[in-house]
Order: structure tokens, then sequence, then C-alpha cells
């Protein structure tokens, strides 16, 4: 059952949560390679030590602007999960209360409007349900009881009505079709997608409900729709907003036939009483999404890609106007994508987070487009971005390639942060610090590209080290200071590695033509660019020019394989995760069309296309193969199918190239449970040692 904790928690890690710092400059700078080492701690970092370290999940600001609730997550390695709890902190750090303690999970954040009760979604008795407490200290109350569970849930701003999301089946099931059959496992399908990401489609959509507070029937207000909201598979709760007159809500949903083929997801507002929907954003077919009423309830923000199936373009912020029906892009002069947002409290402009050649940092646009700058580090905030009641601080949070995420208050007029927490300060004061430079290099075509250089901890210039290129996945995803929990450079440098992260063609952050050079030309200038990085580095005396390997997962598993075969003996060894292979098979098992066909052109079939993928898929190129590859999958990785990998493993062993293959049963993606992450990260470190340390 729930144990409510009432006293102040005097764990190490929450105290050290309550003393907030303020800072004026960023952490990451310009390596000085005569580091002093007289400060190091009393181990290298080691994959126990990343599988210590304490996660902060989503977190919400209290409508007075006292608390902030949030949920803090360690892995347990014998129980092979993640347990999490819910605690609450005065925001200037003078109490920290744990809510919860048991081996539930607990999401989605939401307080009433008056402060008074805290609700979140848990799976205490079962499925996943709503459930309410008296804040700060109270017993929680399940307030919904859907079969199916519920998701996605918000307070009305006049405190009567919940929102939540709930699946609702909407074709016949096996049992439905063949009664007399119950221990029959079949799965019948007329039209794709047959999976998604990680789920097999079933029978079910995920629809918008509502609530009274006091009790009553849920009421579908999409009955009788064939459609999902949020958007699957990573759309959650940000997708979906109450208007302030409590009336009317807004949601992310694409209403499509070809949804595999298209990114034409639309905002629609609904009203509560009536059920009328009308789509607002209907004459633009790339993405909207992510819907915000401002506070006035005048208008709705919105992120919006203009270009039809181009799942990366340019995420605009637009503001909807609802009594006018007019639709500004207030990000026009701005070249980066914005990646959340908040409203100001007097409506009259948004703050946002943005990528910023290489960092992530927070923007002011007014509604007529005016941009000014908040913040200045290269560093990475964001996540949950949310703004105090007198409208002068920020509540993010803040990460670097050495600093796992902890809560910051931002000021607006300065930009300064202060730090609320410090969750993990005293395990990572025990482990030897690293040191990180941020590079410039020149490609072969003469563009600049933009690198970060990550030391081992005490570092020698002088003397030859290992090293590591990382191939960046996506592959429009910009490599910025974050702390990542599976590939984290803070651990592969602490191996003795140094780490080149290059942000090669083909990622955000460095204006959107960059971003778009990828795109059917994938084996191209992106793949040149980490060369021209690699020959770089590697005339630096503290680089073994003999010890080096190139690593990557997704569409960086892609480039370990292309580079595979057209390194020309740079590399010792290379480490693909849930690469693509052969863009061939890949067309006809991945789900999402709509990505192949931008990126490859079109469907394999079409003679028009067919040269796009014999040049950039690696299975081509797999006879020039000559050097070590480890390769690692998820069979359950619906994207980039393991097929992929064993295509890939069989061709190299086929050839007789040293070759290791880590097939996961029960992941996806990614590598998530922490012991098999424990076995993926020994095998990955032996393998790079034997052919990078042992010559």
């Amino acid at each position: 059952m729930f144990k409510i904790i009432i006293s102040t928690i005097a764990l190490t890690f929450l105290v050290l949560a309550c003393t907030p710092k303020e800072q004026e400059k960023s952490e990451v700078k310009t390596m000085d390679l005569s580091l002093n080492q007289s400060n190091l701690g009393f181990r290298n970092m080691s994959a126990l030590d990343l599988f210590s370290t304490k996660r902060l999940g989503e977190f919400k600001l209290s409508p007075d602007g006292q608390w902030i609730v949030y949920r803090l997550s360690m892995p347990a390695i014998a129980d092979n999960k993640i347990y999490g709890d819910l605690y609450a902190m005065k925001i200037d750090g003078s109490e920290t209360i744990r809510l919860t303690e048991d081996l539930f999970s607990q999401s989605n954040l939401i307080f009433s409007p008056d402060g008074s009760q805290l609700g979140f979604i848990s799976n205490f008795e079962g499925s996943q349900q709503l459930y309410v407490m008296d804040f700060p200290k109270g017993t929680p109350k399940k307030m919904t009881s859907i079969e199916q569970g519920v998701a996605n849930a918000a307070w009305s701003p006049d405190g009567k009505y919940f929102y939540f999301t709930a699946e609702v089946q909407i074709k016949p099931t096996l049992k439905d079709m063949y009664p007399d059959y119950d221990k029959a496992n079949v799965k019948i399908y007329d039209e794709l997608p047959i999976r998604h990401w990680d789920e097999w489609t079933d029978e079910n959509k995920s629809h918008l409900f509502i609530q009274p507070v006091d009790g009553g029937t849920p009421k579908d207000l999409m009955e009788g729709e064939v459609y999902d909201t949020p958007l699957k598979p990573y759309g959650g709760a940000e997708e979906i907003c109450w208007g302030a007159d409590s009336k009317h809500i807004a949601y992310t949903c694409m209403k499509v036939d070809d949804f595999v083929m298209s990114t034409n997801s639309d905002i629609y507002i609904v009203n509560i009483e009536t059920g009328n929907t009308v789509n607002v954003s209907k004459y633009n077919l790339g993405y909207d999404k992510v819907p915000l009423y401002s506070p006035d309830g005048a208008y709705i923000a919105y992120t919006s890609m203009e270009r039809p199936g181009f799942e990366s373009d340019k995420p605009r912020l637009v503001v909807f106007e609802l009594v006018s029906g007019a639709i500004t892009d207030i990000s026009i002069n701005i070249d980066q994508w914005v990646t959340e947002f908040v409203w100001a409290n007097d409506s009259k402009s948004l703050y946002f987070v943005a990528t910023d050649s290489g960092s992530y940092n927070i923007f002011n646009a007014d509604l007529n487009g005016n941009i000014s700058r908040i913040t200045n580090y290269k560093e990475k905030f964001g996540g949950g971005l949310q703004i105090t009641p007198d409208g002068k601080k920020l509540i993010t949070t803040r990460e670097t390639f050495t600093k796992p995420k902890d809560l910051v208050s931002i000021d607006i007029q300065s930009g300064k942060y202060t730090t609320l927490t410090d969750f993990n300060g005293e395990l990572y004061e025990k482990i030897n610090p690293i040191a990180v430079e941020e590079r410039w290099v020149t490609s072969f075509d003469g563009k600049k590209i933009h690198c970060w250089v990550i030391f081992p901890p005490q570092f020698d210039p002088t003397k030859p080290h290992p090293m590591i290129t990382y191939c960046q996945g996506g592959p429009q995803s910009m490599l910025s200071p974050n702390f990542h929990y599976r590939w984290n450079f803070y651990l592969f440098a602490s191996q003795g590695y140094v780490v080149l992260a290059t942000n090669r063609r083909g990622v955000p952050g460095f204006g959107q033509e960059w971003n778009d050079a990828i795109s059917l030309d994938w084996g191209g200038w992106a793949m040149n660019d980490l060369l021209a990085a690699t020959d770089d580095i590697s005339v630096e005396p503290y680089i073994d020019y003999d010890r080096r390997a190139a690593i990557g997962a997704s569409a960086g598993g892609y480039a370990a394989f292309w580079l595979a075969a057209h390194h020309n003996k740079r590399f010792s060894a290379f480490m693909s995760h849930c690469g693509v292979f052969n863009f061939e098979s890949m067309y006809g098992s991945t789900e999402e069309l709509f990505f192949s066909n931008w990126e490859y052109g079109g469907p394999y079939w079409d003679p028009k296309h067919k040269p796009n993928y014999d040049k950039n898929s690696p299975h081509n190129y797999v006879s020039k193969w000559d050097t070590p590859i480890l390769i690692s999958t998820g069979m359950n990785d619906f994207r980039v199918p393991y097929t992929q990998s064993l295509e890939a493993f069989t061709a190299a062993k086929a050839q007789g190239i040293p070759a290791e293959i880590l097939i996961y049963p029960e992941e996806t993606h990614f590598i998530q449970k922490p012991q098999e992450y424990l076995i993926w990260s020994d095998r990955v470190f032996s393998f790079l040692d034997k052919y990078c340390k042992s010559k």
C-alpha cells in the first residue's frame, strides 16, 4: 500500500537538494590541457556508478509557487527494475517531504487549481489510475476506475473536471471473431502499421475523456473515432491542454487514413459540453503538436512543421488567435528548433527552449516575433519548463556531460540560474572528474563542424590515448551536454578513451540547411564529416593513431556499418547498436514509412529511387569490411528491427571478420533494464579494449 511520510527527510541527497546555489558561468569551457589533477576523487566512473545515479523525472510547480513536487528514481539492480517515489520540496530549499514510499509507479503530476490537492497516476491497484491526495499531507484516493487504465490527466481551471486518456476498443478482437478457439494466438491485419515502435498494433485507440471531480461517468469526447490522442509512440500529457474557460480542450491528433505515410497531425479544439470539434491547423500538412492555451484564453501556441512527410523539419513556434483565426510564426527570426515552451503570465510572450549550436538555451518571443535570449550557457536546459506566479523566474532542469539532471531556477531578467537540487553530489564527489572541450574542425569541403571532445580522468596531453569516434543517431539529433544513461560520455572517457562527438551534417542546432543535408545522402557528407573530424583530432599528440574505434546507435549504428567499408584503415574496431544495415529490407519491416520515403526518396521498387538505395545502403559495401565489429540489438525494436543486426552479423562472420552480437529478447530500441545494460557495457568495453588497448 501507499506509505505517506509526513516528516522531513534527513537523507543526505535530500539535504543536498535543499541548498540552492547561484551559478554565473557555464561549467563547460574550452579545456586547459594543463588541468590541475590535485583535486582528483577516489575512482574512475564505472557502469555501476552510472546505475547508482538518482534520476530526476517529471516535476510540477505548485500554483502558489512555494513547492516543487518531483519524482526521483534509481535502478534496483537485483530486481532488474527502476523504482521511484514522489517528493515535495519548498522552492527555497528549506524543507523536503517524501510523499510516497512503495514499489509502484507514479507519473503525470497535477495540482488542483487552488493547490490544496495533488494528483498523479499510479498502478497501485493494478492498472494505471488517477489518485488524488491532500497536499502536502494526505492519503491518496482513487478517482478513476477504467479497466484498461488512464493516462495524461489534468484538472480543469475551475476545478470541476479531470480530463484523461484511455484505450477504447474500436475493432473486434480475435476472441470476438473466433470465440470457440480460446487457445489460439494469431494476429490479423489488413492495414498498416502492424507494429509501432515497441508494440504490436491492437484493436484499441487512445481517446480523450472528461470526468467530474466529484464523481460521475466518464465521457468519451472522441466517441466513434478511430484515432489516437496523444500521438504514438512519443506523445504525452503535453499534447493536450485545458482552455482557460474550462469548457474547451485542445488536443493533438492525426486524423488521416494513411497514418504510416503521413506527418499531418493537427490541433483540435473540442467543446466538452456539445462535443463540437474544430481543426485549427487544417491548412498545414506537416506536424502540428503540443497546444498550450494562453493564461487569458485568447491564444493557443503550438509547434508546427511545414513540410509534409518530414519528421525533422524546423519545429516552428506558432500562435493561433481564437477570435480572428490568425496563425503567426513567432519563431521566424531564429533558425533553431523549438523543443518546449511556456506562456508568460501576461499572455504577451512565450519563453521557449531551443537548440543553440550544440547546447540548449532559453529564449523569449513576443507575439510579433521579436526574440531575446534569456540564457547563454554551454549546457542543456529544458524539461518541464514552468514559470513562477510572479513571472520573474523559470523552473526547469539543467544537465551537462558530467552532471545528471537537477532542478534550477532561472532569473528571467539576468539569465543567471540557481541550482535547487544536488541529488548526486555525494556520489560524484568520489569519482575522478573529466574535462570537456568544444572543438571546431574543417570538413573536406571547407565547411566548419562543431565537436565535443571528452577527455579521460588524469589526462596527460603528452601521452597517446585510445580514441572513440561517437556517431550520433537520429539522424537529425543534436549532440549537446547531456548526461545520458546509456551512451554516457563520462563513462566512456573514464575507461581511458578520448571521446570525439561530432555534430556532423544532418543535426539541428546549426540552422535548418545543415539539418537537411543528410536526407537522401546518408552515406555522403555526413559520413565525410565524421572522418574529417577524426582526422583533425588524430594529429594531436594525445591521440594514438593506431587505437581508434567508431561506435553509434540507430542512425549512428548505420554510420558504424557504413564507415566499416569506407574508413581506409582509420579504425581498429566498430560497434553498432540497432543500426540500419539494409535500406531495402528496412523499408519492408519498419513502421513509419514517411521516414523512409523522405530519407531514402521513396520505396525501393520505384526505379527512380533505386539508385539512392544502391548508393547509401551499407549492405552493398559489406565486401569491403575488414575490421572487428560488435553489434547489439533489441528484439522488441520495431523501428529498426533486429533482423538488420542479424544481417550485418551474418555478413561479418561469413567473411571471417571477428564479430560478436548481443541480442536482447525483451529490450526495444534502447537497453533500459539495469542488468541488461550492465552486461551491455561490460561486453562493449571488453570488445573495445581488446582491439584498442591491447596493441
